[in-house]
């Protein structure tokens, strides 16, 4: 049991073990176990649990969010920049996201990353629909379905298939295509 694995890859087993397990699963043994490393490696990198815990939500919020939004918002076309997001969001872990949440519901730090994580992502969208469409309203709302359709999703405990929910997010793109997205109503 004595292989050396990075910081990285404690991080990508931890995130494994959310999905596989959800929150309740992520142990220091479980992660060791996994990785065949001893808990002896796992402290070479972490201090305590708490620092591998707090470490492996930035990790998270780094990889899945901060570096997809950096990496695209090169991409000047803002449609193609949607899509790409789109295609992001549908690789996504999503039962590594969805344990998250759940952790984020019991845990104040996790919260807080957890907003930061859902802002950006909304931002994202909003800002790249507001180029296509022109309209606040129109942008806010597109970015908040596109948010749903993700979140309700990785929360919704009758599941549907990848393909299902690659064509559920066809519908949102073909709708900011189409023009279909209409008027958005009057905020109160």
């Amino acid at each position: 049991m004595a292989s050396v694995v990075s910081r990285e890859a404690y991080f990508e087993t931890g995130l494994d073990v959310l999905s596989d397990l959800g929150y309740g699963g992520l142990k220091l043994a479980e992660v060791c176990n996994r990785l065949g490393v001893t808990t002896g490696s796992f402290y070479h990198y972490f201090a305590n649990w708490s620092a591998y815990t707090r470490d492996l939500v930035a990790h998270w919020e780094q990889v899945r969010t901060v570096g997809v939004i950096e990496t695209l918002a090169r991409e000047p076309n803002p449609r193609t920049r949607i899509g790409a997001l789109i295609n992001e969001a549908l690789g996504l872990p999503h039962g590594a996201e969805s344990a998250i949440r759940v952790w984020s519901s019991i845990d104040r730090d996790v919260h807080t990353v957890q907003l930061d994580v859902d802002q950006q992502r909304f931002d994202v969208l909003h800002d790249s629909a507001l180029e296509i469409l022109g309209n606040e309203r129109q942008a806010g709302l597109f970015a908040s379905w596109g948010l749903y359709l993700l979140v309700g999703y990785e929360q919704a405990l009758v599941r549907c298939t990848p393909e299902d929910l690659r064509w559920i997010a066809d519908q949102l793109l073909d709708a900011l295509d189409s023009g279909r997205f209409g008027t958005a109503p009057d905020a109160d």
